[in-house]
């Protein structure tokens, strides 16, 4: 062979190296997501929430995991509190969306659906609307958020429903359509003798700033209030009383709901 020809084989070979190379480092690239660990989304959730969220004991994948959902009062804070039994999920792919499914024996009525459509600078979550309720949870969790929960040492149940609901982040902000409730049932509280207090229902109603609504059932409790949700977060201003002839066992639980105003107690957060 020539010198001229070896050297085109030379480098015809180097080429085909360098392909083969490349072929590899690409599916390499594409592979590590199949594989990526279910503690790769605990991590991303817990920075997302402040700490408030986590999923500890996270097993498996990013694909198909399980983790236990526990509550904080955020970075730093000596409280948490734990659901009982492992939240499991599967992520698929649903067109150019992404479809989550999430189970919990203790908690979901079923299987919980999400729709998440990432795009160029925005992404689309979409809980789907239900014909009853897509969880129920142990009012006592909220103790691991800390100060006041952890004094009320709060029991009863939070249910979630859904008339179907979306929330958009673009540009850095989130807008959010359709509605979302959350009851509260048989509230009660170790700092009142009064068992149950009540039933509550706390509403969002989505819009550029979306509505938040809060209102009693029943009950010797109370509550009522209206917010929004905005760019700058919950702003919320309410009131707790006590029902006539519940005011002395209701005293001590409504000087630690609110700034006392003669018989009420205000709420207020932002």
């Amino acid at each position: 062979m020539s010198s001229a020809g070896a050297e085109a084989a030379d480098l015809r070979d180097r080429g085909v190296a360098r392909i083969a190379i490349a072929g590899a480092l690409l599916g390499l690239l594409l592979a590590l997501p199949a594989f990526a660990p279910a503690s790769w989304l605990a991590g991303s959730l817990a920075s997302a929430t402040g700490q408030r969220l986590l999923l500890a004991d996270a097993r498996g994948s990013i694909w198909n995991g399980s983790a236990v959902p526990v509550l904080t009062g955020g970075v730093g804070s000596r409280d948490a509190s734990a659901l009982p039994g492992r939240l499991s999920w599967t992520v698929g792919l649903d067109g150019l969306a992404i479809a989550v499914r999430a189970r919990q024996e203790c908690c979901i009525e079923g299987e919980l659906k999400l729709r998440i459509e990432p795009g160029f600078g925005r992404v689309l979550i979409t809980l789907p609307p239900s014909q009853g309720t897509l969880a129920r949870w142990p009012t006592a969790w909220l103790a691991g958020m800390g100060t006041p929960f952890n004094t009320l040492q709060l029991g009863g149940t939070m249910g979630l429903t859904s008339g179907g609901f979306s929330a958009e982040s673009a540009a850095g902000r989130w807008r959010m359509t359709g509605n979302v409730a959350l009851s509260i049932d048989d509230l009660s509280s170790r700092v009142s003798t009064i068992s149950p207090l009540g039933s509550y229902r706390l509403a969002f109603t989505g819009g550029d700033i979306t509505q938040v609504n809060l209102s009693t059932g029943d009950g010797a409790l109370r509550l009522t209030g209206s917010g929004q949700f905005g760019a700058n977060g919950l702003r919320f201003r309410g009131e707790a009383r006590a029902q006539p002839g519940s005011e002395s066992a209701l005293d001590n639980l409504l000087n630690l709901l609110g700034r006392r105003q003669g018989t009420l107690a205000i709420l207020a957060i932002g």
